[in-house]
């Protein structure tokens, strides 16, 4: 009897750990109804077109009754409806909190093929990690390492200092940008003969040097392939 009842214990434990616990990380397989944005999908889901918002992403916008167009908004929307209209398959991961924003759309993890469109957004710096509200976290940390690399490969919205920020995107940052550069000379001398080597105005071979384009900072310098000269 003692044996029965152990054995029954047994199942119940498993039972409990395995076949109870919620399986939080199910797919539901969707299929597309149209691309909208960056970070945005509509999917036909029970039986009707539904909107879809990225869980824990933001990319720039494309057409925001507001904010309209910003930089690299059309790439990331670009991307996203490469990805999905082109998918073989596209499925939803809910996470532990709301499945509803406030808007009334789908907020979950989106997959094409098996790869989660988010990773693949922050990969090439055409979306910031947002919107983090608990108990929707499930990713975060895992999206934050991504975007920390692309942040250190400066693509995509990273190529523009604090453009990216984590009260959203910021086009006036590019604009001013802009504006000092215009304002400021350009000294850097650039010369392609065997290799591409820049001068700057202490250089030697500074006013030796033919310029076949000019920079402002050594840095555009470096990030066009040039190098300093040899000492």
């Amino acid at each position: 009897m003692s044996r029965f009842l152990s054995s029954i214990l047994i199942f119940f434990l498993i039972f409990t750990m395995v076949g109870c616990s919620p399986k939080t990380n199910n797919r539901v397989q969707v299929t597309l109804a149209k691309p909208i944005d960056g970070d945005t999908i509509a999917v036909m889901y029970n039986g009707s077109e539904q909107k879809v918002r990225f869980l824990l992403v933001d990319s720039p916008e494309t057409s925001h009754p507001r904010l309209g167009e910003q930089p690299f908004g059309q790439e990331a929307k670009e991307f996203t409806s490469s990805l999905v209209e082109n998918a073989k398959k596209i499925e939803l991961e809910f996470d532990i909190g709301p499945n509803l924003d406030k808007y009334g759309r789908l907020l979950a993890y989106v997959y094409v093929d098996g790869k989660m469109i988010q990773e693949e957004l922050l990969k090439k710096g055409l979306a910031r990690v947002a919107y983090i509200y608990p108990p929707n976290t499930r990713y975060v940390d895992q999206f934050d390492a991504i975007q920390k690399k692309a942040q250190k490969e400066e693509v995509g919205i990273w190529e523009i200092e604090n453009y990216a920020q984590e009260d959203g995107f910021h086009p006036e940052i590019m604009d001013s940008s802009s504006k000092t550069s215009d304002s400021k000379e350009c000294l850097i001398k650039g010369n392609i003969g065997r290799e591409k080597i820049y001068h700057t105005p202490d250089s030697p071979w500074y006013e030796k040097t033919k310029a076949e384009v000019m920079f402002c900072t050594e840095k555009e310098a470096v990030k066009a392939g040039f190098r300093p000269p040899k000492r």
